[in-house]
């Protein structure tokens, strides 16, 4: 059975991605015209949704807050806006959503969070799909976020990934890391993969691209060069993963990720948060927000518990690379 360390969490101080097309109400919301469970007469309160790009990740943590707004009772109506990875898109939407007058924001990822915050201190803004806030400047701490924004963090654990990455492949003795240098959180992760790499006595090196359109040739620029690829929670590299996996896999390149997402896409195997609960716990924060006028300035950025994290493994990647799995007792197979 694979043993999990807990250091990364440690040293952070903290326990612990509906597509972009989706619009309108869905079931369990009150009709437009009654009272929800906040009392709000009419269609209900007005709800903006800023997400990044369209990947797996990021549509299970839009699913995620859509189902705590539909289980809580509350009336209200959805305008879901999607950036497709642009910044000049999201900034342009976010001041859409701020001038239509909204109750609230949902922002999924640090570039929306950062447009949505830099559009508005009135609003209040709900985030998830982000790493760390107060390195992002999107709160003043992440105890004591102190002004309209607060949400759910995707910190995942990094150094389990590593370790995880070990168990798998022993015989590894440099590893690349795959991400994009635009964001910010992902710079985190890597650093934090470096350091526990370094403990490790494991070679590695940085692969950097600044857009989708780097991937394919990024990857290829890897082979022969690591025994491993490390690829974070990163938002360019989880919505190019298939493209990751298809150069990695054909050139018997393993690829450990971030989540399980990209496990799912063809990445070898995660310990991963499920953003599915990511963007829940988000919505619950939303609807505490709405219904009970708690002031996001007080509300501590959330994380997952270590005990919700699940070690995830791509069954056809595993047989495609040689990977022996057989010890991983209790992971989850796709």
């Amino acid at each position: 059975m694979l043993s999990i360390s807990r250091r990364n969490l440690i040293t952070l101080g903290a326990s612990f991605f509906a597509a972009g097309a989706l619009a309108g109400c869905g079931d369990g919301k009150a009709a437009p015209g009654s009272a929800g469970a906040s009392g709000k007469t009419g269609s209900g309160y007005k709800i903006g949704v800023l997400q990044l790009v369209e990947h797996g990740a990021l549509d299970q943590t839009n699913k995620g807050f859509v189902a705590a707004l539909d289980e809580s009772g509350i009336a209200y109506t959805i305008d879901q806006q999607n950036a497709q990875n642009d910044q000049s898109a999201c900034q342009t939407i976010a001041s859409k959503l701020v001038n239509d007058g909204d109750d609230l924001i949902f922002a999924i990822a640090t570039p929306a969070a950062q447009a949505v915050a830099g559009a508005t201190s009135d609003i209040p803004v709900v985030g998830s799909a982000i790493t760390d806030y107060a390195e992002s400047g999107l709160v003043d701490s992440n105890e004591e976020p102190g002004g309209n924004v607060t949400g759910s963090s995707d910190l995942t654990p990094v150094a389990d990934q590593i370790e995880l990455l070990r168990q798998l492949l022993p015989e590894a003795k440099s590893v690349g890391i795959l991400y994009c240098s635009a964001e910010s959180n992902s710079t985190e992760q890597v650093e934090l993969a470096e350091e526990v790499l370094e403990d490790a006595g494991i070679a590695h090196e940085r692969y950097a691209v600044s857009s989708s359109n780097e991937i394919q040739q990024m990857v290829e620029s890897m082979v022969g060069k690591v025994d491993a690829i490390y690829a974070p929670t990163d938002n360019t590299i989880a919505a190019g993963m298939a493209t990751v996996s298809m150069v990695a896999n054909e050139n018997k390149l393993p690829v450990i990720v971030g989540c399980d997402t990209m496990v799912e896409d063809g990445g070898l195997a995660s310990y991963s948060i499920s953003y599915y609960d990511l963007g829940y716990k988000a919505g619950e924060m939303a609807v505490k927000i709405l219904t009970e006028d708690a002031n996001p300035a007080d509300m501590p950025i959330e994380y997952l518990s270590s005990d919700e994290c699940q070690l995830i493994v791509n069954q056809a990647t595993a047989d495609a690379l040689g990977v022996d799995i057989s010890m991983l007792e209790d992971a989850q197979i796709v």
